[in-house]
């Protein structure tokens, strides 16, 4: 069975979308803080149909397997693995931000009480993974048949839920699309050993999906904000859903075919790590960000924006080299044999990648 082994694809594919995702971040905190629009503005909005999405998607891909388990070994790899990292860097992330940065102690303590309720900056997807896959199990155990949860995520997903809970909007906006990853994984195991064995058609259809990505986006309107973009076509309700489900689908089918070039392996060892990259690079984007614009060091908005995205990059992996060379601070990106509820397999299986 096809999703029955690891496939270097999936990495790559999560190596891109955690660049994207932190080139998201990067560009719209330089456009806040600056008041000014830059070129990766125009890259991020292009990439907004699919990046989330495509992150969610990634991340069921391989639960079926973790569902075939014990409901301990559920419990320990697709919720209290991610409590752990969650937890973990809130820690870390609002002592930095908020005890040292202000002083103010009891402000970091609110801030950590309300994180146990409402997801805590940059670490919502984490939190969100969690309840996403709490969903699955319960439909699961109701067993409700694929069709009839993809219909209620959908009308989810097009609601445009606001509550006024992060967690729960973020929940209705996303869950379709893990849930998708989930049931679908045959489907884009399938299309993606297709494309590999077709690679002429998988190119062009690419070529021809990219296309139609930037006119849904910026056509027949947009506007480009600098925390952000509406969208033209693409943002319409249905709309969203669809050129998501399709850029999620293109973004494998590329995965696939980078795949098959030795020198774009980087992009699968990026994806084994992702989580290195997820709870760390806002530390260094802050700061560097912060300094860069405050002594106005780089006046180019573009430019300011990909030294930020530089800088939020190269942190995080200077930080695991230190540990991996040191052997101290493994607990920061690699969750110790204390942390689990289920006994884990070896060592080596610690799990860096939330899509585990």
């Amino acid at each position: 069975m096809a999703t029955a082994k690891r496939h270097d694809w999936v990495d790559a594919a999560k190596g891109m979308s955690i660049l994207f995702v932190v080139m998201l971040y990067v560009t719209y905190s330089v456009g806040e803080d600056t008041g000014r629009i830059g070129i990766l503005h125009w890259v991020a909005g292009y990439l907004t149909p699919f990046r989330m999405p495509d992150f969610f998607a990634i991340s069921g891909l391989f639960l079926s397997r973790t569902l075939q388990k014990s409901a301990l070994t559920f419990f320990d790899r697709r919720v209290f693995h991610y409590a752990y990292f969650y937890f973990l860097w809130l820690v870390i992330h609002i002592t930095i931000k908020v005890a040292l940065a202000t002083g103010d102690v009891g402000l970091a303590l609110s801030e950590l009480g309300n994180a146990v309720f409402q997801p805590y900056g940059v670490l919502w997807f984490i939190y969100v993974l969690a309840l996403v896959n709490l969903a699955v199990l319960l439909l699961k155990t109701l067993r409700v048949p694929h069709w009839l949860a993809l219909v209620l995520g959908t009308a989810l997903q097009i609601s445009g839920l606001h509550t006024g809970s992060y967690a729960i909007d973020q929940f209705a906006a996303y869950f379709v699309y893990f849930y998708a990853g989930y049931a679908l994984a045959p489907v884009f195991f399938a299309i993606v050993s297709y494309a590999l064995d077709h690679k002429a058609q998988a190119i062009a259809a690419l070529a021809v999906w990219s296309l139609a990505n930037g006119l849904a986006v910026f056509l027949p309107s947009h506007t480009l904000h600098t925390t952000g973009i509406d969208m033209g076509l693409a943002g319409l309700p249905g709309m969203r859903l669809s050129f998501a489900l399709i850029g999620i689908t293109a973004i494998f089918v590329a995965a696939g075919l980078l795949m098959q070039l030795p020198f774009m392996r980087w992009l699968a060892w990026i994806g084994k790590r992702s989580i290195v990259l997820y709870v760390s690079f806002a530390l260094p984007m802050t700061a560097v960000r912060t300094v860069l614009i405050k002594f106005n060091l780089i006046p180019d908005v573009s430019l300011l924006s990909i030294v930020v995205y530089a800088a939020a990059l190269i942190g995080p992996f200077v930080l695991y080299t230190l540990v991996q060379w040191s052997g101290r601070g493994k607990f920061l990106f690699e969750r110790p044999a204390w942390a689990h509820i289920d006994r884990p397999r070896s060592p080596a299986r610690q799990s860096l990648s939330p899509a585990e």
